[in-house]
């Protein structure tokens, strides 16, 4: 696996509303992304991390940025932009231009920062 490169893509903790979410924070929400990230690099993976705004039209720029530096082997997409009604266009945006920029890129899903590595060994392995 070492050297596989994974790009994470979520919601930047600091624009969610945490109220039906209880005993979340931003602070709390960025620790286990970043443990997330933390145990993806452990387990050999090049990481690149891209956090959203909430702002459907920031997403094309931020997502094309994340893809400067070459193409990915799995891309992760994070279970609160997934999960949260709010957000259902900027999945859109982010489903469309991923595969647009990287036709046939895999996708995979976690449900948690704590499911992160197997959603994305689950990618690796299609």
């Amino acid at each position: 696996m070492t050297g596989e490169r994974v790009l994470q893509i979520g919601m930047d903790p600091e624009v969610i509303d945490f109220s039906g979410w209880p005993g979340q924070d931003a602070a709390t929400l960025r620790r286990r992304v970043g443990e997330a990230e933390a145990a993806l690099r452990r387990a050999g993976f090049e990481v690149t991390v891209c956090l959203l705004h909430d702002d459907p039209d920031t997403v094309d720029a931020a997502v094309a940025a994340s893809f400067a530096h070459g193409a990915f082997d799995v891309v992760e997409i994070g279970a609160g932009l997934r999960m949260s009604p709010e957000y259902t266009v900027v999945l859109e945006r982010v489903v469309n231009l991923v595969s647009r920029i990287q036709p046939g890129v895999h996708v995979c899903f976690n449900d948690s920062p704590e499911t992160t590595l197997e959603a994305v060994l689950r990618g690796i392995r299609r």
